[in-house]
């Protein structure tokens, strides 16, 4: 294991599916696969977009759309200024849109901006619109950029992310018949342990249901905290694999560079 920022089992590339990873970025183009997106901040007082998304018998269902681009470091500070200033208002100004958070590894270059939708068809609605404004982002962060689509499985916050959080993001492969087992583990067993987490502040699940992909992230309030949890998330990891059956791609680590999903509670 690195001591640094990403580990990586298998190969991968960063928050993309091998193809795929998603997150226009799944771990890398050598793994056989693979934010991630990240959840960072907590809804507004209204309860986010809550009572205009679709429900089924397991709650709320939100989408997600992660693009990822292996930028160069000197053009990260620009990239996340633009991704802010321009691209942030023009995504919330679209039909169905209801937030953006953006992951960085200033080591590796690796950069991860998703957005958050009421709706699949929403989301795919709004790629003609989108495109150029992502070409553009990827363009001044210096890469080219990998697109993917998630279900939001599962979100939960325990508090708002403010300057300094990092985020842990692990992507898995999951078994095709296996996805719904793995959300309910995720929820009812890893969850709570992981709110123990020295600096604990959210944690969500991305699933690729289709292309049998999922990437959780965890953020925690600094990078101390996350370093110090590196330990015990082994172990869970290695509970996780145990109980469903899903195969570990990559383990990245990532400073937090926007939070602004505005995304309901689903945990």
């Amino acid at each position: 294991m690195l001591e640094r920022l990403t580990w990586r089992v298998g190969g991968g590339d960063h928050l993309r599916k091998p193809r795929p990873v998603t997150t226009g970025a799944r771990p890398g183009p050598e793994t056989d696969h693979c934010q991630a997106g990240l959840l960072g901040e907590r809804c507004a007082e209204t309860g986010g977009a809550a009572g205009a998304l679709p429900l089924t018998g397991r709650g709320w269902i939100v989408y997600a759309r992660s693009t990822t681009v292996l930028a160069h470091p000197e053009s990260i500070d620009a990239g996340i200024a633009h991704i802010r200033d321009e691209v942030m208002p023009t995504l919330l100004a679209t039909d169905g849109c209801i937030g953006l958070s953006m992951l960085v590894d200033r080591d590796s270059g690796r950069c991860i901006a998703t957005s958050s939708w009421q709706s699949r068809e929403a989301m795919r609605a709004s790629e003609t619109r989108i495109r150029p404004v992502r070409d553009h982002a990827a363009e001044i962060l210096g890469g080219r950029p990998q697109v993917d689509e998630w279900e939001i499985a599962v979100l939960h916050r325990h508090d708002r992310s403010g300057p300094g959080a990092c985020v842990r993001a692990t992507w898995v492969r999951i078994p095709a018949d296996r996805a719904d087992h793995a959300i309910d583990v995720y929820r009812m067993a890893l969850l709570p342990t992981i709110e123990g987490f020295d600096g604990f502040r959210s944690a969500s699940l991305l699933v690729d249901r289709a292309g049998g992909y999922g990437v959780s992230s965890v953020t925690f309030d600094s990078r101390e905290a996350m370093v110090r949890s590196r330990e015990q998330a082994e172990t869970l990891r290695r509970t996780g694999v145990r109980d469903t059956g899903v195969r570990i791609l990559e383990v990245g680590e990532f400073e937090l560079a926007l939070a602004h999903l505005r995304v309901p509670e689903m945990a």
